[in-house]
């Protein structure tokens, strides 16, 4: 099994309800092994759940941390500007924070940000140098350095 990969991301909510309501009206679908404590969601290849935050960290072996948001970024690419303007535009009606607008970039792309109501951060972008499989999944072009 190779070591370079990511199976699980778990983000920490203040309120699970409400973050499943907002991933819901974002359009994203509930698996059917969410529990009444967690929430999960199948992706291309990983899955992503939530967890509520004192939860987590209590299960990280960390009772009563504060954990914090914003420190890294997930993303989703696109084919095009108008691709990332459109999944823009339905994050923000679902109930997310606008940060930064969709906007031609200095490294030749295409990208906004947004905030979930528990302030993680998500990039919508287009990228001319990586080409996306028809399923939408990434694989770098060229391959290790």
């Amino acid at each position: 099994m190779t070591a370079q990969r990511v199976t699980l991301i778990t983000l920490g909510v203040k309120d699970l309800s409400a973050a499943r309501g907002f991933y819901a009206a974002l359009g994203w679908r509930e698996h059917g092994e969410s529990q009444p404590g967690v929430a999960f969601y199948q992706m291309h290849g990983a899955a992503l759940a939530l967890f509520g935050r004192d939860d987590l960290a209590a299960d990280q072996g960390r009772p009563g941390a504060a954990l914090g948001t914003g420190a890294m970024t997930l993303a989703q690419n696109f084919t095009t500007e108008a691709e990332v303007d459109a999944a823009y535009a339905a994050a923000l009606a679902a109930g997310a924070t606008p940060l930064k607008a969709p906007e031609k970039v200095f490294w030749g792309g295409y990208s906004g940000y947004w905030a979930d109501p528990d302030g993680h951060v998500w990039e919508v972008a287009m990228n001319p140098f990586w080409p996306l499989a028809a399923d939408g999944s990434l694989t770098l072009p060229g391959g290790p350095a």
